[in-house]
């Protein structure tokens, strides 16, 4: 990903923020035959670890064998919000469309987790998405639901991924004067054709403001 200067996302703590909100991720290997895998899947932060950033996740089988899952490096791609900025929001001098977006790719090479400790990361991330509903049903809720859970493990393999190196983009127009910012902050809250109040959210939060 190329980067500018004035844009680089390069803080460990504005990454977390990027993947607490954004957890549903592309995970991309290279193969040894040669080959591209995507996958998609959700993640989580492990907060247990003392430093640096590390991820939890599984994938469904057979992915695991078509990733080579541990045997290299893993490439994990989370994008947050993002959205058309048009030039007519800008100024009456000539310019070009262009997009807004936070991004940020990360790199390390996965650890294959036991059943056990699958199954213990399986029920963070129920819990992790189960918390904001007004009756969450987590994994072990009910013995039920917890020996239908045991049952379908070995369907998936989970993997603990400690980030090695990471790049960080986040283009919110800072190289734009404020009161053109100001416009395309308006146009995104309450515009009618590219409307984004999560995008104009990250331009806030990129200005300092609180949100």
């Amino acid at each position: 990903m190329r980067q500018t200067p004035s844009f680089i996302l390069a803080s460990d703590d504005a990454v977390k923020r990027l993947i607490r909100e954004n957890p549903w991720v592309t995970m991309i290997s290279h193969t040894d035959a040669g080959e591209l895998v995507a996958s998609h899947y959700p993640v989580i932060l492990d907060d247990s670890a003392e430093d640096g950033i590390v991820l939890l996740s599984h994938v469904g089988r057979p992915d695991e064998q078509l990733h080579e899952l541990g045997r290299h490096e893993l490439l994990v791609i989370v994008q947050g919000p993002h959205g058309y900025i048009s030039p007519g929001w800008y100024d009456a001098k000539p310019a070009v469309p262009t997009w807004n977006f936070v991004v940020a790719h990360l790199h390390g090479t996965p650890e294959l987790l036991s059943d056990d400790e699958n199954l213990r990361v399986l029920d963070r991330l129920v819990d992790h998405f189960e918390e904001r509903m007004p009756e969450p049903r987590r994994m072990n809720g009910t013995e039920a639901n917890a020996e239908y859970a045991a049952r379908i493990v070995s369907g998936t393999v989970g993997f603990r991924m400690r980030v090695e190196r990471y790049t960080g983009k986040n283009k919110m127009s800072q190289n734009r004067p404020a009161e053109t910012v100001e416009r395309i902050i308006h146009e995104l809250e309450h515009g009618e054709h590219y409307a984004s109040p999560e995008l104009a959210r990250e331009m806030r939060r990129a200005r300092g403001e609180a949100v």
